[in-house]
């Protein structure tokens, strides 16, 4: 993370007890301040503030660098907010300020630096700060202050300097925006009972706590923060900690609250946060130790029990944590609360997570088993941060992998342990390991953890916010607990949080803890260390094809990409080379691991007799793929074909995924990939057809425009009926659901792609439900988990007036989980007007929420015909979107992949590159990777189909006459 500094224990004491000085100074001081804030308040009222000057060109100064200098360190913020939840005589919604920081100087300077943007600070003898000496020291004065919008630093340069090991007081007063725009400190507005609510809240990560108070915005800046707000009665705050109390008292003739909160535990500025709102909670006590839990929402929505869910597993999960961390939950409380506007699914605020609703409140009556399952899994994701990410803090962005790719990989043990008979570790594989395969394949992908330097500003830090950090990391995380044990595993774990326990530290500190580990671990004997096994794994990019002969027992290694001839531009420290740990099996019985350590080797366990089999990479335990001889190629074929039980579900999926990405190489013949898929037809199990359904996806992207979408659209719907047979048996005809967690899952599957091929029954089926609702609007019998199917299927085959009704419903709907479908349902016509009228509808948030906007046009890019109007349309309003979406929007390099999914012609891949040039000027943001990436898939998928598209539209032709 930041450019930080290690801080021994002897050390951590001291930053502790100078915290205690600061304090008592700090109250001594307030007396002194009283004076000063009421010649202030005068200025702080009527707005006056400083002017902002032009932008200094670029120098070698340290303000015109993204970096701090590492010369001072945060010990103590005192901050004090007050949000105006009502319009002023200018029409903006605004809040006011005041903050100190005392800090420590590392090493002699005349200068300090403090991030602060989009605030305008109030003057103290023409100056925007005040500096005090604290503890008998004396503070030099200030010489000049300004603002430096490029990297977003108040300047302040002294006339003396300040002195090493000497505690410093800054101080400031200012006045924000609390607009609309999803970062810092933001409003957000909805409707309760027909009155139009505001609530402000706050989205710090990555680099927005500078623009709610000047502070040094830098993750491993750690401090302790105590906040006060004032608010207006009738209203409540929150914050990170617990409350001290709240009083009443008039300030600018108003009646208000002030709440003044617990000091937080040492923690970055990126985890701080604090609400104003007229929510209410639903709570549980922990058990064996004072830990408040509280589930926040609307009003109506607690009062619905929509918040029941997320309180009932909470404990269970975080009980879960402290066992597998064998460290106790660091916080005496865990508020979470779900907002109306937010643009990540949620962020893990220690002691205060924020939710979009969809990933905490869950209504039975309208939320499907989908929505379930994705609180249980988000829930535990932000609740695996209070230990991993909040406790212990990456140094610099760089390595987020770390923090989000290891709360990726145990959310699903946090979810499997709520939920026991979810089969929930399993799904990793289709959720992450998938996806992240889709990513690492390209030569436009990126290490997991790459140079300080390559990330500086914020849009280069927002980017880093991607599949590679989430799902590689998840992925290379559950490879390196499977080779070193899980119990082992999790005894360096243990050892490294509380080593660095509310401190930072970099990736190679786990690995020594884990070393640690397996060095105490007799029985567990590894040929290289940790470090050198898992450096492969982060520090170059992408993952090997693994190739097994299995007539003489050799296996291989090659960087794997999906277009074979691209020209890798990185550098490899490891010349693409990785330590591969394989698990396998022959003829369904697992055999010992085996590790390949360089290009190629031999081992003659590998060699089939025969009709044996050889099945690698066991339960898709390591980050690779595999490819086979022909003939074991043919034997796992034929295995399929006689008894698939016998090669594990996961394993299923694998031979799936494995054969159409080889294919799409050009490693091995579609022929071979599209012959996989004829024993779908005697498949039941989830993770097999959706993993299915997604490599399929890639065949539809590339031929839903030509003659071979026909012929696809027949076999498939030959192999998915017995499927939408054996559904329409055991549910009583669509009447009930399966009581299987997964085989619901796999329901929505026969349904959805029955009704999409054209299976007799099943388009006849979603239309009278559909219409049946129509027409009594206030009882919508059909089932939760069917929904987003049929709804889609309805419009689609409808015109305007079922279009219209899906709007109407949607702007009813109380519950955000039915909004979502109902809003996915939309993109969903055949009628080019209205998708246009839809896209339109995305510049207005009255109609769209910003949060939902960029995904809304993504899933117009999803329709066939939709998907030339949404490249028309970001065309046309990139600069808009850019402005609105481009530098904090985590969703809009999504918005990139899904616009040009579907590209596969040279005039597509020319106007991508056009659009690319007509924009440099106005700039790609967070999407720029994305943009690299569009265009290296779309060449790649040129290429593919000009060699495939006869030999596929043959293969189809011939299983369907």
């Amino acid at each position: 993370m930041g450019k930080g500094y290690y801080i021994s224990k002897p050390l951590a004491i001291t930053v502790v007890l100078l915290a205690a000085v600061a304090i008592i100074t700090i109250i001594a001081l307030s007396i002194v301040y009283s004076k000063e804030k009421a010649k202030n308040e005068l200025k702080l009222n009527n707005g006056t503030t400083s002017p902002v000057p032009p932008t200094k060109p670029p120098s070698n100064e340290p303000w015109d660098k993204y970096r701090l200098p590492d010369k001072l360190s945060p010990i103590y913020y005192n901050v004090t907010l007050w949000p105006q939840l009502t319009m002023d005589s200018q029409g903006m919604y605004i809040f006011t300020g005041e903050s100190g920081v005392a800090f420590t100087c590392v090493r002699e300077t005349d200068l300090i630096l403090i991030h602060c943007h989009k605030l305008n600070l109030t003057f103290f003898e023409g100056r925007h700060a005040k500096l005090i000496g604290m503890n008998n020291t004396k503070a030099p004065a200030i010489r000049k202050t300004w603002f430096q919008e490029e990297t977003q630093y108040l300047v302040i340069q002294l006339k003396g300097t300040l002195k090493p090991g000497m505690v410093y007081w800054l101080y400031a007063e200012f006045r924000g925006e609390l607009a609309d725009d999803l970062e810092g400190f933001y409003r957000s507005e909805y409707e309760e009972d027909g009155v139009k609510k505001v609530l402000a809240i706050t989205q710090m990560q990555a680099t927005s706590a500078r623009k709610a108070f000047p502070c040094f915005d830098e993750p491993a800046m750690k401090a302790i923060f105590q906040i006060t707000l004032i608010h207006m009665p009738g209203t409540i705050a929150l914050s990170n900690s617990r409350d001290l109390g709240s009083e009443s008292l008039k300030m600018r003739d108003q009646d208000v609250i002030r709440t003044r909160f617990e000091p937080t535990k040492r923690m970055s500025t990126y985890l701080v946060a604090f609400i104003v709102c007229e929510f209410t909670y639903t709570s549980k006590q922990k058990d064996d130790m004072d830990v408040m839990v509280r589930i926040w929402a609307r009003k109506n929505a607690i009062e619905e029990g929509q918040g029941d869910y997320a309180l009932r597993i909470t404990q269970p999960i975080l009980e879960f944590f402290e066992k597998y961390y064998n460290t106790s939950y660091p916080l005496s409380k865990s508020d979470q609360i779900a907002l109306p506007d937010f643009n990540a699914g949620a962020m893990e605020n220690w002691g205060l997570i924020t939710y979009r609703e969809t990933a905490l409140l869950f209504d039975p009556q309208t939320s499907a088993n989908g929505n379930k399952q994705r609180i249980v899994t988000v829930v535990a994701h932000e609740l695996a941060h209070m230990w991993f990410g909040n406790l212990v803090t990456l140094k610099w962005w760089n390595d987020l992998w770390l923090n989000e790719g290891f709360a990726s990989y145990v959310e699903y043990l946090g979810a499997d342990y709520a939920e026991p008979t979810w089969n929930m570790k399993d799904q990793i594989v289709l959720y992450d390991i998938y996806r992240a395969f889709a990513v690492d394949s390209l030569v436009s992908s990126h290490p997991l953890s790459c140079n300080e330097e390559e990330v500086n500003t914020p849009a280069e830090i927002t980017q880093m916010f991607d599949t590679i950090s989430y799902s590689k990391g998840a992925a290379v995380l559950r490879m390196l607990s499977q080779f070193l044990t899980e119990p082992v595993f999790v005894k360096g774990l243990s050892t490294y949080l509380n080593q660095f326990a509310f401190a930072s530290s970099t990736y190679s500190d786990l690995w020594d803890h884990l070393q640690k580990a397996v060095d105490k671990t007799p029985s567990l004997k590894l040929q290289h260390s940790v470090h050198d096994i898992m450096n492969r794994w982060i520090l170059q990019m992408g993952f090997p094809v693994i190739t097994i002969d299995t007539q003489i027992g050799n296996v291989s290694q090659k960087h794997f990409l999906l277009e074979p001839n691209s020209v890798v531009e990185r550098p490899s420290p490891f010349n693409y080379e990785w330590y591969v740990p394989i698990k396998w099996m022959k003829s369904g019985v697992e055999q010992e691991q085996l590790w390949l350590f360089q290009k190629s080797a031999t081992y003659k366990p590998l060699k089939a007799r025969k009709g044996e089999w050889v099945l690698a990479n066991l339960n898709v335990s390591g980050y690779y793929r595999v490819n086979y001889d022909l003939e074991n190629w043919e034997a796992l074929l034929n295995q399929l074909t006689t008894n698939h039980q016998k090669i594990p579900v996961i394993n299923r999926a694998q031979i799936l995924d494995d054969a159409f990405t080889l294919a799409r190489a050009s490693i091995i013949n579609i022929n071979l990939a599209l012959r996989v898929t004829k024993y779908l037809s005697k498949e039941r199990e989830y993770i097999p057809w959706e993993a299915a359904l997604r490599s399929l996806n890639s065949l539809f992207n590339v031929f839903e425009r030509n003659e071979v979408y026909g012929p696809m659209q027949a076999y498939l719907r030959k192999q998915v009926k017995p499927l939408f047979d054996h559904f329409t048996s055991v549910t009583s005809n669509w009447t009930t659901v399966p009581a299987g967690h997964t085989d619901q899952f796999t329901q929505i599957i026969a349904l959805s792609l029955a009704c999409s091929t054209g299976v007799q029954g099943c388009r006849d089926l979603t239309k009278h439900w559909f219409s049946q609702w129509m027409q009594d609007p206030e009882h919508n019998r059909i089932h939760p988990n069917l929904r987003s199917t049929v709804y889609c299927n309805a419009v689609a085959e409808g015109g305007v007036e079922e279009w219209d009704f899906c709007w109407k419903m949607f702007k009813k709907a109380t519950v955000a989980a039915e909004a979502v479908k109902l809003r996915s349902a939309l993109s969903c016509t055949n009628q080019p007007w209205l998708l246009n009228r839809f896209l339109e509808y995305t510049l207005d948030p009255e109609k769209i929420r910003k949060q939902d906007a960029t995904s809304t046009i993504g899933s117009i890019a999803y329709n066939v015909v939709g998907q030339p109007l949404a490249w028309d349309f970001i065309r046309s309003r990139w600069e808009y979107l850019f402005k609105v979406y481009g530098t904090g929007s985590f969703g809009f390099a999504r918005l990139i992949n899904d616009i040009t999914a579907k590209f596969c012609t040279p005039f597509e891949l020319h106007q991508l590159k056009q659009f690319q040039k007509d924009n440099a000027d106005v700039g790609f943001g967070s999407a720029s990777k994305a943009l690299q990436q569009a265009i290296e898939k779309t060449t790649a998928r040129i290429k593919w189909l000009a060699e495939n598209k006869e030999p596929v539209l043959k293969w189809f032709l011939s299983e369907t006459m």
